[in-house]
This record gives structure tokens, C-alpha cells and sequence, in this order.
């Protein structure tokens, strides 16, 4: 099964960070949705990533959402 992630950051810069390192990771970027009017990303990720790609959220210090 797959999962969907969200985080918003305090800045474009911050997010972007985050999806480099998500992509450094091996996620697909298609798999990555940016939201930059409110620097905003969504992950689609399988069940058995959700917790690597949570720990990558939280380096980033994300604003809110539930990483």
C-alpha cells in the first residue's frame, strides 16, 4: 500500500532542501508534489518508507503537517 506525507515549510528554500534529499533517497520526483504558493510538498510513498521519508521531513524542520 502507499501513503501520502505532507509538510509546509517556513520557506521555498527549506523545501526544496527537503526534496533534494528525498530525491537523493531514490523517491521519484513524479511521486513528489510541490505546493509553491504555500511551500507545501505531498509524498506518495510505499507503507514500508513512510518512516525514512518522515525522519527526512522533520531534518527540515517543516512549519506543520504530519511527517
Amino acid at each position: 500500500m502507499t501513503d501520502t506525507l505532507t509538510a509546509r515549510f517556513d520557506s521555498a528554500t527549506q523545501m526544496e532542501n527537503a526534496v533534494d534529499d528525498l530525491l537523493a533517497t531514490g523517491i521519484p520526483d513524479e511521486k513528489i508534489r510541490r505546493d509553491w504558493e504555500n511551500n507545501r510538498i505531498a509524498i506518495v510513498v510505499p507503507d514500508t518508507a513512510r518512516p525514512e521519508i518522515e525522519e527526512i521531513l522533520k531534518r527540515h524542520r517543516p512549519a506543520e503537517g504530519r511527517p
